[in-house]
Order: C-alpha cells, then structure tokens, then sequence
C-alpha cells in the first residue's frame, strides 16, 4: 500500500454472504455496522452480498443474487470472479477461500467463530456435514488471506496459527444508558432463536420452572422470530425488533440471558453490556470470552440457570455491581475501538 492509500482514505471491499436485510445472523449486523463506522470515517466502502441493500446503508452495496442450493458454496466462486483491483483492502467475513491470486494490497479475513465448533453442537446429519465443510473452508481462508483476524482467543481452538484477535463492536451511542428506568417488574431478556444452539427453547422451560415460583411477577421477554404459540406463563415473545426498539429493550431489563451451547463471541452478550445490563450465560467460548471467565457476568451450566437467574432478580445490589461491571467489560467492545484496529490492520502492509 503506498500513495495515499497508506494515509488517507482508502477503497475498502468486505465480502458477507449475511446482512441485516435479508438475515437474523449476527456477521450480517456486524458487518453492517462496521462498514457503516468506516464510510462514517470517510473511507469508501463496499459490501458484495447476495443479501438486498439495507435501509440506511451509508456504504455501498453490490447486489450479486444467487437462487437454488449450496448457495454458501457457490458465492465463493461468484466472488472469486469479480474484479477488486480498484480497492486499497479486501476485508471478508466469509466465502473468499478460491482467492489465492492477490487481488488488492491488502487481503484481510475475519472468522466470525468456528464452523467446525458449531458442528459439534448442531442438531441434524445435514447441518453436521454442512458445517463441516465449511470449516475447512475457514481454515483454508486463513492461509489465503494476508491477515486472519480471530473474533476472541477462545476461536483459536481450529486455527492455532492465527494470532490476530478483534472483538465485534457495538454502538456505544445506541445502546449506552440514556435514562430511560428499569422495567417496575422484574424483567430477563433473551435475543436470540427459540430452536438450535441458542437454547431459547430450554430457557423458557427453566424461566417457567425455576425461576417463575420464586419470583411470580418475573417476565422473560424473548426477542425471537421461531417460538411457539402456545408459551410457558410469563414467556412473551416479541418477535423481530428495530434497533431503537431492541436498545430500549436492554435498557428496561434487570438482567441479559442467553444460555446458548456455541458462540464464537456473541454480539448480544455486548450490546447488553453496553446498555449496564448484568449478563447471565452458559459457559460457551464467547461467553466467556465477553465476561472474562465469569468476571464481568454469571456463567452457569444450563440445570443451573433458574438458581442463578432467581437469586440475580432478589438481589438488587448484586444487580447494581454487575450492571457497573458490564458497563466496564463494554469499553472493549466499542464500535469506535474496533474499527481503529481494522484501520491499523488494513494498513500494516504499507
């Protein structure tokens, strides 16, 4: 990188077969966001997607729509045969595994966890395999790109050879307190999937069991698009959410619980954190990644969830110490600092 590209403003590329468009998946929103945070600082950016543009979007978009199977697969070799010669960086966040031949100055990936991890704790022989190939594309992505980025250290289990580590970010300015009060009620949020690895299904289970008997006027609300109907008393199910609305959500609640089995960091566990609201998780590696081990939240193992949960929502100076604690832990998951070490990255080969 010479010129003014190693100074000024650079051509930014980013590959995601996610966005906030057309996708729940959280790579989507934090490719959003980040590529929204560097058109902001006055870079060029533009995201290739199969996903339509997205509302708002200060990026640019470059739609390549694809239909039928395997379509993971098959936006490898879509991309592999655009042409990126016009970009400073190429900052991929998937499916960029077919582009050895150098391209741009600067070739980045970002591995958003592990396919191989998520297939260890997904459910069906079809995603199982699925998951596996595509954790041999991540690997393989690794040692295409000039610089392979790690989402926390716990991720490092599959690519031991990647040293590189870059939180996910959060808009500190939508999310942060603002004043608005906690619920009057006693209030657990959840954002997530009723079904799969995110085990929303077994904490509506637990919230009616455990947690419910010991504090009656306990309310879980669910920030999810597959429950049920018919529900548990107490369990509301609030269905997909704007982002003022999902902020003012994490405002009003007393505590964040997300007991998923698998999450190479888990934006959620952030974004509440950044609102100063105490979280509450199963030990998974972005768990525990997020919290410090435990730290900066509560990890418990899923049979004892409703203890931990119940006693949190009797105990409102244990709630006090972990909401100032989150608020702490948020400081390294700003959206500002995140991007700083994707500047500092994207320049290091100038």
């Amino acid at each position: 990188m010479t010129g003014d590209a190693a100074s000024g403003p650079l051509r930014i590329a980013m590959i995601s077969y996610y966005l906030p468009s057309e996708s729940k998946i959280g790579v989507g929103y934090q490719v959003h966001e980040l590529a929204n945070e560097l058109a902001r600082r006055g870079h060029h950016v533009d995201v290739f997607s199969p996903c339509a543009p997205v509302d708002g979007a200060l990026y640019g978009h470059v739609h390549l729509p694809l239909t039928g199977s395997l379509r993971t697969f098959r936006f490898a070799f879509v991309m592999r045969r655009q042409d990126l010669s016009s970009y400073d960086v190429l900052h991929a966040h998937g499916e960029d595994y077919w582009m050895w031949r150098r391209r741009v100055p600067m070739h980045v990936r970002t591995l958003h966890g592990s396919c191989f991890e998520e297939a260890i704790h997904i459910r069906g022989l079809g995603e199982k395999l699925r998951m596996v190939m595509l954790g041999f594309t991540e690997v393989l992505a690794s040692l295409v790109a000039d610089r392979t980025v790690l989402i926390s250290p716990q991720t490092r289990r599959w690519t031991p050879w990647v040293r590189t580590v870059i939180p996910n970010g959060v808009d500190a300015a939508r999310f942060a307190p603002d004043g608005t009060p906690r619920s009057t009620e006693p209030t657990v949020l959840f954002v997530g999937t009723w079904r799969q690895r995110k085990r929303g299904a077994d904490l509506a289970r637990i919230f009616a069991d455990e947690v419910r008997p010991r504090v009656p006027a306990a309310t879980l609300r669910m920030v999810a698009q597959d429950a049920p109907a018919s529900l548990p008393e107490g369990v509301e199910v609030l269905g997909r959410l704007s982002d003022e609305d999902l902020a003012d959500e994490y405002r009003r609640a007393w505590a964040f619980c997300l007991p998923s089995s698998y999450e190479g960091f888990g934006i959620p566990y952030a974004e509440a954190m950044t609102a100063g609201v105490p979280v509450v998780a199963t030990p998974n590696p972005g768990a525990r990644y997020v919290t410090d081990d435990g730290r900066y939240g509560v990890l418990a193992d899923l049979d004892g969830l409703g203890r931990v949960l119940g006693d949190l929502l009797s105990d409102p100076a244990e709630r006090d110490r972990l909401g100032a604690a989150s608020l702490d832990r948020a400081k390294e998951f700003d959206l500002r600092h995140v991007a700083d070490e994707y500047e500092r990255l994207y320049r290091s080969g100038s």
